[in-house]
C-alpha cells in the first residue's frame, strides 16, 4: 500500500473465539488498522474478547446494551431459535450499533469473523444478507474468512481491501482455521462454543417464563435466573432458592432490598429464598416452607426461619416440604 495514503481502518465485532481473532488478523497482515468491539448483556460477556484483545494487540471497546438487547429480545423481527435466541436479530442489533460507532470515528467499514455455513441459522448466505439490508450496512461488512464465497463489498470494490488475499473458507469444520491459527503464531484460543445463555433450554425456560409474568425486567432480574432453583408459586410469585454457598452469595448480590423478600432458615445449614417483589403471606410460608426442605433441617419438625421484607424482619415457623412434593412447580 503506498505510504502517502491514508491508512485504511476497520472496526470488527469481536466474540473473542478463534474466528474472530483470525478475520482480524487477515486484515491487519494487509497493512489495514484493526480495532475491536464487543457488546456485553447479562446473556453474554466480553471477558474472551478482552482476553483476544491481550493476546493479539488488537485494539478492543467494550460496549453494555442491555436496554436496547431487552427491546429486541421481547419482540425478535424474525423470530427465535430453538430457544430463546433471536440470532439474526442478535447480529442485527450489534452490527447497527457498531455501524454508528464506525461513522462516529471514521472507520471504513466493519467487519466480523462468521463463517459462510458454519451456524445453520445466523451464518448461511440468506441470513447474512438479512442482516446487512436491516442494519443498514448493505455493502460495508467484510468477512474476512469467507469473503471470496460472499458478494464483493464496497471496501474491496474502493480498493481498501485486497479481495485475493481474503479467504473462502466455509463449514463447520476447523481445520482451516486451525492451520491459519498456526501461520499466525496462535495456540492459546477457546474451544467452539456458543457462550450465550439464550441458546441454553434450562435458563430459557426461566427466561420465557419470566417475561410471561413480569415484561417489564430489570438487569439483576435477568442475572438472578443464572442461579439456583426456581420455582412459580403463583402468577404473581416466584421462588429462587440457592442450590450452593455461592449461589446464596450470587442471590443475595443481585437481589434488590427494597422490593423482594428473602428467607433464611435458622440454626441449619440452608439455601437462600428470594420471592422476587415479594409475596402475600400465605405465599412466603409456603416458600418458607420449601427452603426448610431444601435444608438440613429434621424433617416434620417446626423449624425458625428469618423472613426479610423491606419494612424488616420476623420469624416465622414453617414444616419443610420435601422436595420432590414441590418439583411440579419448578420452572
Amino acid at each position: 500500500m503506498d505510504s502517502e495514503k491514508r491508512r485504511v481502518r476497520s472496526l470488527g465485532l469481536c466474540s473473542g473465539g478463534l474466528d474472530s481473532m483470525l478475520a482480524g488478523l487477515v486484515l491487519r497482515a494487509q497493512g489495514i488498522e484493526v480495532e475491536w468491539i464487543a457488546f456485553e448483556t447479562p446473556f453474554f460477556s466480553s471477558a474472551k474478547a478482552r482476553k483476544a484483545s491481550r493476546l493479539t494487540g488488537i485494539p478492543l471497546t467494550v460496549r453494555p446494551i442491555f436496554d436496547e438487547y431487552m427491546t429486541m429480545l421481547h419482540n425478535p423481527p424474525a423470530g427465535y431459535g430453538r430457544q430463546m435466541n433471536p440470532c439474526m436479530d442478535c447480529h442485527t442489533l450489534m452490527f447497527r450499533l457498531a455501524g454508528d460507532l464506525m461513522r462516529a470515528k471514521g472507520f471504513d467499514f466493519l467487519f466480523s469473523g462468521e463463517v459462510l455455513g458454519q451456524r445453520p441459522m445466523s451464518q448461511t448466505k440468506p441470513s447474512l444478507r438479512y442482516v446487512e439490508k436491516h442494519s443498514g450496512l448493505g455493502g460495508y461488512i467484510v468477512r474476512p474468512l469467507s469473503a471470496r464465497l460472499l458478494p464483493e463489498t464496497i471496501p474491496e470494490q474502493q480498493g481498501l481491501v485486497d479481495r485475493e488475499r481474503l479467504l473462502d473458507i466455509h463449514g463447520r469444520g476447523r481445520k482451516d482455521q486451525i492451520a491459519l491459527a498456526q501461520k499466525f503464531g496462535i495456540s492459546d484460543y477457546p474451544a467452539p462454543a456458543g457462550g450465550c445463555l439464550l441458546t441454553d433450554k434450562g435458563f430459557s425456560a426461566r427466561l420465557k417464563d419470566l417475561f410471561d409474568h413480569r415484561p417489564a425486567t430489570t438487569e439483576n432480574e435477568i442475572h438472578l435466573l443464572k442461579f439456583g432453583r426456581h420455582f412459580r408459586l403463583n402468577p404473581q410469585a416466584k421462588l429462587i432458592v440457592g442450590r450452593t454457598e455461592a449461589d446464596n452469595e450470587s442471590i443475595l448480590r443481585h437481589h434488590d432490598p427494597a422490593r423482594d423478600v428473602v428467607i433464611d432458615v435458622r440454626n441449619y445449614p440452608s439455601p437462600i429464598g428470594i420471592l422476587p417483589g415479594g409475596a402475600d403471606e400465605r405465599t412466603v410460608f409456603l416458600a418458607a416452607s420449601i427452603c426448610v426442605g431444601y435444608s438440613k433441617a429434621p424433617k416434620l419438625a417446626p423449624v425458625d426461619v428469618v423472613v426479610k421484607r423491606p419494612e424488616g424482619e420476623q420469624v416465622i415457623q414453617a414444616i419443610g416440604l420435601l422436595p420432590d412434593d414441590v418439583r411440579r412447580l419448578m420452572i
